[in-house]
């Protein structure tokens, strides 16, 4: 005998030799006579031994098939119990994405992106963690993270849908969207920013945002040409109180267009937005360039570039959308 028998011959085996006919036998593993006749022969031929005694009255067990009949049921209940671990290993490794997220969900559109990984066949679970976006796309690059979100400020060339390298190459960037920040400062200091440039305003208290933030690394950019940085006053590390510390009168922060509209569709502004200077700036998807192309990474970057619906060919969006 070359090979093991298959399940399910065996299956007829232990079927006919309890039944004792092959239409009963047939019936109840829902197949035709012949097809359990078949494997019978073929289990006697494999074997070399005669199994059953065939008589009018039907089928009796030879003292061969006697023999074998016990280990023939722990063969199958094997193979069930092999299918069943297989089926749970199947669902405890499930594939795991780590994602690192910046600003809030409703921005990023990480709600959709989600959605899109983990319904469907995929069934790809997905981890957040969410952090500064210099924090972020450091994890990326070791591999703490296999995507996150990614803020910079748009370059002098302007929005383009075609990817970008961070790092000397080693992260790959595929910008999603462009939008923009504003400079904002209490409703009293008008005259002191309005008509101004960065040059000016250099010179004013600001927010401070937490080292590793975009916000921080984009000022500290714009600022450093000029000299001292600004005297910073204040810190919080969420866009949402951002605005509560300019209103209280003690500082100038950046803050999003998309944040700015929210706030003033809620209540009455009590904050002026500075009319000379602003900050151009691209969200992208960030992922190691040298795994772009694990099955797991390139579907969570078709998945978002679907989402943002961004090709090869679009525009750049006026704004990110809310």
């Amino acid at each position: 005998m070359s090979e093991l028998p298959r399940t399910q011959a065996l299956r007829c085996f232990i079927m006919v030799a309890r039944e004792g006919t092959v239409s009963r036998a047939a019936s109840l593993l829902h197949l035709t006579q012949p097809a359990v006749s078949l494997q019978l022969k073929g289990l006697e031929e494999s074997t070399g031994l005669q199994l059953f005694n065939r008589t009018p009255g039907g089928f009796t067990l030879t003292e061969a098939g006697a023999a074998l009949l016990p280990l023939a049921h722990k063969a199958v209940t094997a193979a069930q119990d092999f299918g069943t671990a297989a089926s749970s290993l199947k669902q405890t490794q499930r594939r795991t994405l780590r994602v690192g997220t910046v600003l809030d969900p409703e921005f990023i559109r990480l709600g959709a992106f989600v959605r899109s990984l983990t319904t469907g066949s995929s069934q790809t679970e997905v981890f957040l963690r969410s952090g500064m976006s210099d924090d972020v796309v450091a994890q990326v690059g070791r591999a703490e993270l296999d995507v996150g979100f990614y803020v910079a400020a748009t370059p002098e060339t302007g929005w383009s849908p075609v990817e970008r390298s961070l790092d000397d190459g080693k992260i790959r960037l595929t910008p999603l969207a462009s939008y923009i920040y504003r400079v904002i400062a209490p409703l009293e200091w008008s005259e002191r920013v309005m008509g101004k440039d960065w040059q000016d305003l250099a010179g004013l208290p600001w927010l401070a945002t937490p080292q590793r933030s975009a916000h921080r690394r984009l000022l500290d950019d714009i600022f450093r040409s000029f000299g001292p940085l600004p005297k910073r006053v204040g810190f919080t590390d969420r866009e949402e109180q951002m605005i509560d510390f300019v209103e209280s009168g003690v500082c100038l922060s950046l803050a999003r267009d998309s944040v700015i509209e929210r706030v003033v569709g809620s209540r009455k502004r009590n904050f002026v937005v500075a009319d000379k200077v602003s900050l151009a700036c691209d969200l992208s998807f960030a992922c190691l360039a040298s795994r772009r192309h694990e099955p797991l990474i390139a579907e969570a970057l078709t998945a978002i570039q679907a989402v943002w619906n961004v090709k090869p060919d679009d525009a750049p969006p006026a704004h990110a959308a809310e």
